[in-house]
């Protein structure tokens, strides 16, 4: 069961929306994120539950206080410090001597909590998910409880009890929206209940589902369900572990349990059981198919604990520098996003919707890859990704080179919480321990935490380069080509050029000069102040490094790579603007010539396996503009006209680009036309010009 909790003040009013029957509604979970209050700054006594908050402002979560700098300032130049978050809440009748616990899918950076003006406990990584068990803190209804959390979010942040700085706390890459950007939940439980997957502070990995012993063709596989189940009674109980599949459209495809068991009073024991089960749909790539998997505690055939976990079923290898999904070779194409995947004015924290959104054009692109960059994503991403279907390659917590001591010690820590957390999640198909080389003693440790905690889950762990790894279980260089006949090898970044949307070329208002641009470093930086065009065809260019070394072309092959970056991203830049434009789309999702490019030449799972034409531009200019028109396609040769005027055949360049030289232009319709050596038609494009402007039409 699924209640929410808005609260006004002092008066608490309570809304539910009840999922399952009430055979379910011994477990309660909601979402906390309704009525906060927010004050920025530091100020004494605001842990005290009487502590006046009245005046401060009131927000709904997930919410960061400096979320509206967003693209409007720098990185560096976003706002940090202190700030204070607070909630007045009243629990249900029924919690009463029930079991409480609040989790947080993360803070940036550090935070202090209280609930009712006593100290709960301290978290300090700013990324990961966390819980706490206030319990022994929180009063019975119909006495008000007050939850405060004081927050920093310094890029000079140390850890209290070592003094420490987290390596990621970075800022270039790492945008800075300090407070509360994530979601917080309030669960509430019987004694008896399977235990939460956050290990920091709670020290519990809650429930784990993977399948084994597939039958890809036949459609079947073993799923089995392991829980952790928490006996805090003062007696033992006997109970049994019950497990319901339920498909898409919610009908029960499976049902079984467990022989009865016996769990000591105080007692933390592990239950695992099993079913092979057929007929199953497979999660893939733009195929992001998901069960409902209920597992439940019953005593006496009565449900006393039932969790819901969304989950998909999948086939991996990772062999001969291949990597197969369901039992299908498929070379990696996509991008390397930021992980706070963010937008203008609101930061990281947006509606799940508009997750989907911006995670569904990477599919639509025909890209199957984001490689989150040097942070875990928050769970509404990874979440996002499964419905999609598209692959995520998962960091911990990581900067531009290994590190040690406690710096560390801090990567393993959020290495083990992450995966705990996420190992669930079908579309994580990589765990990446750096966005550097690391040590092989390092990379054998993070490989120990996998196999410990999610060993079943047909994940491979590795980290950039690491291309003579005997630990690493992928690899790959950025900007470079490696191939393997071993573990598979791709690039973590194979393009970092930038390009504003509105410079279309040379040719158009603004008329930006390709390559015009400050130096960067003293430097030339002509590569980061690109017009559309040019930037098009430098993605066809790098691609082709690629796909020429895909699987089925020799021994040794390239696994693919991904481009830097998706969308303009308010992080570290080179060229003009105060962000990095080095997207496929711009901040708010509005796509670039190179995200149709991509669409054009990506559309396979090895080969291209539609044939597709695009015309890199548009078709508006003025009598006198002469100029080169290039056409991504992936016909054997492409032909040109103009209002049905052949004007010949382009030279072709790297596979997919076809440039026609000093093309006049021509008021009308530019149409290319994409054929195979036999002349058939394979595919077709056409851009008209467009009328003299009127007015402007929101649609």
């Amino acid at each position: 069961m699924i209640k929410s909790i808005f609260l006004i003040l002092i008066t608490s009013i309570l809304i539910s929306n009840e999922i399952y029957s009430s055979d379910y509604n011994n477990r309660v979970k909601y979402n906390f994120n309704s009525s906060w209050k927010l004050f920025v700054g530091d100020t004494s006594g605001a842990e005290k539950p009487e502590f006046d908050d009245i005046a401060w402002k009131p927000v709904t979560l997930p919410y960061a206080y400096n979320q509206e700098e967003s693209f409007k300032k720098a990185i560096h130049e976003l706002t940090t410090g202190i700030c204070w978050y607070r909630k007045h809440f009243k629990l249900p009748a029924e919690a009463k001597n029930k079991k409480i616990f609040i989790e947080f899918e993360g803070i940036r950076q550090g935070g202090e909590f209280y609930i009712n003006g006593k100290y709960v406990g301290l978290h300090e990584n700013g990324v990961m998910a966390f819980g706490f068990d206030i319990t022994n803190f929180v009063k019975n209804y119909p006495e008000e409880n007050v939850i405060a959390v004081r927050i920093d979010n310094s890029w000079k942040y140390k850890e209290k009890a070592t003094g420490t700085t987290f390596q990621w706390n970075n800022n270039n890459f790492n945008a800075n929206y300090g407070g509360i950007p994530k979601n917080v939940i309030l669960h509430i439980t019987g004694k008896l209940y399977q235990t939460l997957p956050l290990y920091s502070f709670l020290g519990t990995s809650g429930i784990y589902i993977y399948a084994t012993n597939f039958n890809i063709k036949n459609k079947s596989a073993d799923i089995t369900v392991q829980s952790e189940i928490k006996n805090e009674y003062n007696k033992d109980k006997e109970f049994t572990l019950n497990v319901e599949i339920f498909d898409i459209k919610g009908q029960k495809i499976a049902a079984f349990s467990s022989e009865k068991q016996i769990i000591k009073a105080g007692e933390t024991k592990i239950v695992k059981i099993d079913s092979e089960e057929k007929n199953l749909e497979f999660w893939s790539w733009g195929y992001g198919y998901l069960y409902d998997v209920i597992s439940s505690i019953r005593i006496n055939n009565k449900t006393v604990d039932a969790v819901k976990i969304k989950t998909g079923f999948r086939k991996t290898e990772f062999k001969n520098g291949i990597i197969f999904l369901n039992d299908r070779a498929i070379q990696m194409k996509g991008y390397a996003q930021r992980t706070s995947n963010e937008w203008p004015a609101t930061g990281m924290s947006v509606p799940a919707w508009i997750s989907d959104f911006s995670n569904r054009m990477i599919v639509e692109s025909n890209g199957n890859l984001v490689r989150w960059m040097h942070v875990t994503p928050w769970k509404q991403d990874v979440e996002s990704c499964d419905r999609v279907g598209l692959i995520q390659a998962m960091p911990a917590g990581d900067a531009e080179s290994d590190a040690k001591g406690r710096q560390w010690e801090q990567r393993l820590e959020l290495m083990r919480d992450a995966i705990i957390y996420n190992r669930n999640n079908p579309s994580i198909l990589f765990y990446e321990c750096g966005n550097e080389n690391i040590s092989e003693d390092h990379m054998r440790q993070m490989k120990e935490i996998r196999d410990k905690y999610d060993p079943y889950g047909g994940r491979a762990i590795g980290a950039r380069e690491m291309l003579d790894s005997k630990e690493a279980e992928y690899g790959g260089e950025m900007l470079y080509i490696n191939k393997s006949a071993n573990i598979p090898m791709w690039a973590m970044e194979y393009m970092r050029d930038e390009a504003l949307r509105k410079y279309w070329d040379e040719y158009s208002y603004p008329y930006h000069k390709n390559g015009e641009g400050p130096l960067y470093h003293n430097q030339d930086a002509s590569a980061y102040n690109q017009n559309q065009d040019s930037y098009a065809v430098e993605c066809i260019r790098r691609w082709y490094d690629y796909w020429r070394e895909r699987a089925g072309t020799g021994k040794r092959v390239s696994s693919g790579g991904v481009n830097i970056i998706f969308s303009d991203s308010n992080t570290h830049f080179r060229g003009a603007e105060n962000y990095r434009r080095s997207g496929e789309v711009d901040a708010l999702r509005i796509a670039k010539d190179a995200y149709f490019v991509h669409q054009a030449i990506w559309d396979g799972w090895v080969d291209n396996e539609k044939h597709h034409t695009y015309i890199i531009g548009h078709w508006n200019y003025t009598d006198s503009t002469i100029k080169n028109v290039y056409v991504a396609s992936t016909a054997d040769k492409v032909e040109l006209f103009i209002n049905n005027k052949s004007q010949g055949f382009g030279e072709r360049n790297y596979n997919f680009l076809f440039t026609f030289k000093n093309i006049k232009w021509q008021k009308g319709s530019i149409k290319a036309i994409g054929y195979d050596q036999n002349n058939n038609i394979l595919s077709t494009c056409e851009k008209k010009s467009a009328g003299n402007p009127v007015a402007i039409k929101l649609t």
